[in-house]
């Protein structure tokens, strides 16, 4: 067999792997090592509000005071705008609308890496917010549930936010993801919800949820579109 017979064989197979592989992604390791930053910070706040007993920390007194003294009516309705749309049927509708147009667009992997994110961070939210079990402020004006730490308002709208910036990869997504995000916390401190730790809590989480799973969907990706024969190498 000649050269060339040789290269025009394998050169359709050497195409079809390379085009198997997901876009690439230059700061891969960057995204890996912000999650664990984020999950270190938070395993750390979580051991600092644990040794205060969990009552809130003196910043977080001092927030709350600035947020009963700018307390008015037009604030109010402006602060119940993300509590109701990052709520629970407000997150199910969302996710499910932005899922669904990856799934249209044929994006499967761009919606299972949100889907996921979600699915993730309300699983181990709920729950360790019980086990924690931090009293929230006691003039709360949105929730009745006792428990607070972390914000899962905060953590859900992170989550969403970071899993799209690192999916679409566009500027005006990562703006608009942080101006969501800062929305959000103000908004369930404004309303007694939370105590700012908390809502710092929530953002710690996100990032972390949103960047560690976004890491092992790419991983698996390009693990499995890699062809056997390189991978053992």
């Amino acid at each position: 067999m000649s050269d060339d017979e040789g290269q025009g064989t394998a050169a359709p197979y050497a195409s079809a792997s390379v085009e198997r592989l997901p876009h690439p992604e230059p700061h891969r390791a960057v995204v890996l090592v912000a999650g664990v930053v984020a999950t270190v910070a938070f395993v750390v706040l979580r051991f600092v509000v644990a040794l205060g007993g969990h009552e809130p920390l003196p910043v977080d007194l001092w927030w709350h005071d600035v947020m009963v003294a700018t307390l008015d009516e037009v604030g109010i309705v402006a602060a119940w705008v993300p509590a109701v749309v990052g709520g629970t049927i407000g997150v199910i509708v969302i996710g499910i609308l932005i899922v669904g147009i990856f799934v249209w667009q044929r994006r499967r992997w761009d919606a299972v890496t949100l889907a996921s994110a979600i699915i993730v961070v309300v699983a181990i939210g709920a729950p360790m917010a019980a086990v924690i079990a931090r009293v929230r402020p006691q003039d709360s004006l949105a929730e009745s549930v006792a428990t607070s730490f972390p914000s899962g308002h905060t953590a859900v709208a992170t989550t969403i936010a970071v899993t799209l910036g690192l999916l679409l990869r566009r500027r005006y997504v990562w703006l608009l993801g942080a101006f969501w995000v800062l929305y959000m916390m103000w908004s369930r401190t404004y309303l007694h919800a939370h105590w700012l730790s908390d809502v710092i809590a929530g953002l710690l989480e996100g990032v972390a949820v949103a960047t560690l799973v976004w890491s092992a969907v790419q991983a698996y990706r390009i693990r499995r579109a890699t062809p056997s024969s390189q991978a053992a190498v």
